[in-house]
């Protein structure tokens, strides 16, 4: 289940944007879902590349878990290959 789609642009600097649509729900619900983008965000941008970072957040957000969007985040990025570790 995808909890969060990643656009990424090579860069000099790190850029990063959280789009989070009123799809997701109420106002409460998209605020929750931007800071736990966020703060995944801050956990885990010393591990990546310099560039552009768009976070898309998807439905699935609000009801999953922290740890599961943050392993599938990393997937993803590993998988963009500017994941450092």
């Amino acid at each position: 289940m995808e909890n969060v789609v990643i656009f990424y642009k090579e860069g000099r600097e790190k850029k990063v944007g959280f789009t989070v649509s009123k799809k997701i729900g109420n106002a409460v619900k998209r605020n929750f879902a931007k800071r736990r983008l966020r703060a995944l965000f801050s956990e885990i941008e010393e591990f990546l590349k310099e560039g552009t970072y768009i976070f898309v957040a998807k439905k699935e957000i609000v009801n999953s878990r922290y740890g599961y969007i943050k392993s599938s985040v990393i997937h993803a990025l590993k998988r963009l290959k500017v994941y450092k570790v």
